[in-house]
């Protein structure tokens, strides 16, 4: 008999999600391109899970740490795990990638070629390019007694040589990453930038004789442990450590797979590693490369949808928003309205104070600008930003320095916590009194995200919440204790307990044989505490259903612990971002937006808020989409007993959840 499970690991639970994104690259219905992107998309994500995920776990290896998980792995049982795991699905990628590049590409009319399939004409071009654009950038390192083995960077793409010889004699060469990895040869047709690097390779090596060669692209740790508490300038802190995480631990090698052995066993005593952490690949390296093929994308692509505008009340926004509240789905509803918000208050005389949340904002944003503008005229405008937004770190580093020299006053939140919370209030003089407005959003503050992610925000006036923001705003600035608020719930000293409560509120209504459900929409469900307390809902009988794009610890439908649970993941064109939370509550529905996935490190290690949606049409919105979620099949995954993800059985003219989402805000694809 099959021993019930509990609990899944949390890591091979990412990896499930990881692989639910490779499955994309299997749907022949998208076009050749559009099936690259999910490809490169996994690669992102994998790069990210073995620096941060895989490079805690063997800190935790050095450490001497052995506890078990909830699902009571120690951390060397996961990491054999985890490497099953990648392999099988990294195999998988490079067949699936290979025969699409060979095949369905070619057929679109894009080639990615090898040097041996070109032209004479194409040949001698390219021969001219290398030696006008490639040569001068390289900087081939010589190995031997006197020169050791180098710094090699974190996800850096290399070629290693050995030489002929009786003396030992190799170096390595770092493909240069300023460079563009596809070398158009005619319209449509390139060669890749290292195998044009590898083709020429004897012009930098002259009297050399080449004995071995093979592509390795090395993979560091990159968590950053930082002591906030003991820093009198956590921004210089912060700049040191980013340098650090270019020369962490090797904790993954990725190496062709024509790699001759002898060169592998120089590479791992070079970086210290063991045979674990080397993965063959025989596909391309570093298939983010994949990712420059999207301006060849199909126009009609779901990703180029336009975006709804908000149908203002008045051209005046703080006049509109005085009327009702907004709600803003993106990317159905255009960011563009939080931009034009931002906008007028910064031009607007009566606005006397800005306030703003920022953890990850674009390279060129608008709302940074419209901030320094505001401050510029005379304004308060306050800015928490987050500095350890993790690989944004140095992007949000240079916005904090723009910010303060325009005149905001920046602050880095609270010591020893994110701050994730993603809000705003906007400070106005109207007449004699003074009027608020807020602000909320399950995303960030970032205009080109917002066209690729699923996320949902409000705007309001409410006086409680305005009341709320603003005691919110006074806790991250200065002294003032985190307080009970009213309506905003906040994290890390409430939102844990108040999902809870909800929780087991909707179980008394059950035992009561009164209408309970709960629906929680969010990326991740890791929190212990919370899966116990919903096991208990549906054991008394709670009809539960999550939506968790990604990370899922707790197992749906077994007989006795959870067989009123229904785990759906969503994976499809835009990535699922949104956290929405549905209390039935015995017909009096509570509907609410949260920054905060159901994980440890949301509810009691970051600054997070849950806000409730309180207008009834707004409501009414948010459940139809929850519905639709609920009720569509395509694009859907669903948990087995067993902790695997199933498709559901569907009429394959159904459109997933995001397309339905499309045809309700009535969108018109260009």
């Amino acid at each position: 008999m099959t021993e019930k499970l509990t609990y899944i690991n949390r890591e091979l639970s990412w990896l499930d999600f990881n692989q639910r994104v490779l499955h994309e690259v299997l749907d022949t219905a998208k076009d050749p391109i559009s099936r690259l992107q999910f490809s490169a998309i996994f690669s992102n994500n994998l790069d990210e899970f073995f620096m941060v995920r895989v490079g805690g776990l063997v800190d935790q290896l050095h450490s001497g740490y052995n506890k078990r998980d909830i699902a009571n792995l120690t951390p060397s049982e996961q990491l054999c795990l985890i490497r099953k795991k990648v392999l099988e699905l990294t195999a998988l990628q490079a067949d699936i990638t290979n025969s699409i590049i060979e095949g369905d590409l070619r057929r679109y009319g894009i080639v990615i070629a090898k040097m041996s399939d070109l032209t004479p004409a194409q040949l001698n071009y390219i021969s001219r390019y290398f030696e006008e654009h490639i040569y001068p950038v390289l900087t081939p390192m010589a190995i031997d007694f006197n020169r050791p083995f180098p710094l090699v960077l974190n996800k850096s793409l290399n070629i290693l040589f050995k030489f002929e010889g009786e003396a030992e004699k190799y170096a390595t060469l770092q493909v240069p990453s300023v460079l563009a990895r596809l070398i158009a040869v005619q319209e449509k047709t390139f060669v890749t930038l290292e195998d044009v690097i590898l083709y020429f390779s004897n012009s930098f090596f002259e009297g050399m004789q080449i004995a071995a060669k093979g592509f390795y692209r090395p993979t560091r740790n990159a968590d950053l442990a930082l002591n906030e508490e003991v820093a009198e300038d956590l921004l210089s802190v912060i700049e040191e450590s980013l340098q650090k995480r270019k020369r962490g631990e090797v904790v993954r090698i990725e190496v062709d797979c024509d790699m001759p052995i002898e060169l592998i066993n120089y590479l791992k005593a070079a970086f210290d590693c063991d045979n674990q952490m080397v993965y063959f690949s025989k596909a391309l390296l570093d298939l983010t490369v994949l990712f420059d093929l999207a301006q060849y994308r199909d126009a009609d692509d779901v990703y180029r949808i336009k975006a709804q505008p908000i149908d203002w009340s008045s051209d005046n926004l703080f006049d509109a928003i005085k009327e009702c509240d907004y709600l803003l789905h993106h990317p159905f509803n255009s960011f563009d309205s939080v931009i034009q918000l931002i906008d007028q208050a910064s031009k607007d005389p009566d606005v006397l104070a800005i306030k703003q949340v920022l953890y990850r904002v674009s390279g060129d944003s608008p709302i940074v600008k419209a901030l320094s503008r505001a401050a510029l005229s005379g304004k308060q405008v306050t800015v928490v930003l987050e500095l350890m937004a993790r690989f944004d770190e140095a992007n949000n580093i240079l916005w904090a320095k723009e910010l303060e020299k325009n005149g905001c006053h920046v602050i880095f939140g609270l010591a020893g916590m994110k701050t994730h919370a993603k809000i705003t209030l906007i400070v106005r003089r109207e007449g004699d009194s003074i009027k608020r407005y807020v602000h909320v959003s399950s995303g960030n503050y970032n205009d080109k995200t917002a066209k690729l992610y699923s996320d949902i925000g409000m705007l309001t006036c409410d006086e409680q919440i305005a009341t709320d923001a603003s005691k919110f705003f006074n806790m991250l600035s200065g002294y003032t204790q985190q307080s009970e608020l009213v309506d905003l719930v906040a994290a890390p000293d409430y939102l844990k307990s108040e999902l809870i409560r909800m929780i087991e509120r909707e179980i008394g209504w059950a035992e009561r044989a009164m209408p309970a459900q709960i629906v929680l929409k969010c990326n991740a469900l890791v929190d212990k505490d919370v899966i116990d307390a919903l096991y208990q809902a549906s054991q008394a009988g709670v009809k539960i259903t999550l939506i968790i794009r990604g990370i899922c610890c707790l197992v749906a439908g077994v007989a006795g612990q959870s067989e009123n649970i229904k785990v759906i993941s969503v994976v499809d064109d835009f990535l699922e971002h949104s956290r929405i939370f549905l209390f039935r509550n015995n017909g009096e529905d509570e509907v609410f937006i949260s920054s905060a996935d159901c994980m440890p490190r949301n509810l009691i290690r970051r600054v997070e808020l849950m806000t409730p949606v309180n207008q009834p049409d707004l409501k009414a919105e948010i459940i139809d989409v929850l519905n639709i979620y609920i009720n569509a099949t395509k694009k859907a995954r669903y948990m087995t007993p067993y902790g695997n993800y199933v498709s559901a059985l569907s009429d394959v003219a159904e459109q997933s959840a995001q397309k339905q989402l499309v045809d309700y805000y009535h969108i018109e694809l260009p």
